[in-house]
């Protein structure tokens, strides 16, 4: 399900604070991560550092994670013994940003007591207001890419803006998604030629009120 351009999977179950889920695996086990409200309020991931447990009770922390503006625990919402925890999201910390419930999963429990856990959880559906609430409590912006960098440009003509980003595109590797924030009602015209021109990609154009989001993507 979408909510304000946030992903949620339906197979999922969802905590109370909108961020963290649960996917059961088989009778036993489940697998948890953050979810895309909490991978926007942290900001692009620099470290992710599991507490190196073997059993945790719900509530307990199994990991902090930081960017350069946040710092921050994931609590998971059941109680159970770590199976594993995932080598390539403490190796790649963004993974949990660009890829939250798939590649970015942070660990695997050993469930042991889900009939009493499981109270807390919601499936999208039942918890879609609640979530709703969290995006707009917290001033969620999600994307189609996360961003890697801001450029927030209101009150500047779209083609002044368009020189400040050739700049930075100069600066940054190839991959690298940037966030632009415009007023000008040109930018969706002049963001599409300039992707035309450019090679780089325009991933996501929408408008929100009246300001314009573009997400763009640097390309070789």
């Amino acid at each position: 399900m979408e909510i304000e351009h946030c992903q949620f999977p339906d197979d999922l179950l969802y905590d109370g604070d909108g961020f963290v889920w649960l996917r059961k695996e088989g009778q036993n086990f489940a697998r948890v991560g953050i979810t895309s409200i909490y991978s926007a309020l942290a900001g692009k991931l620099t470290a992710v550092r599991f507490k190196g447990i073997t059993e945790i009770e719900k509530g307990r922390a199994i990991c902090s994670i930081e960017s350069p503006r946040y710092f921050g625990l994931v609590k998971v919402p059941i109680s159970g013994k770590v199976v594993e925890v995932n080598p390539a999201v403490a190796e790649q910390p963004w993974l949990a940003n660009d890829s939250p419930y798939e590649d970015g999963w942070l660990a695997l429990l050993q469930i042991s007591q889900l009939s009493v856990d499981k109270k807390d959880l919601a499936d999208v559906k039942s918890a879609q207001e609640k979530l709703h609430y969290r995006i707009k409590e917290l001033r969620i912006k999600c994307f189609v890419a996360f961003p890697d960098h801001q450029m927030s440009e209101i009150g500047v003509e779209c083609a002044t803006v368009l020189v400040k980003l050739n700049e930075l595109m100069m600066k940054i590797p190839v991959g690298d998604v940037i966030h632009i924030v415009s007023d000008d009602p040109t930018a969706p015209i002049e963001m599409a030629r300039w992707s035309d021109q450019t090679g780089h990609t325009l991933v996501e154009m929408r408008k929100e009120e009246n300001l314009y989001h573009a997400i763009v993507r640097k390309a070789k």
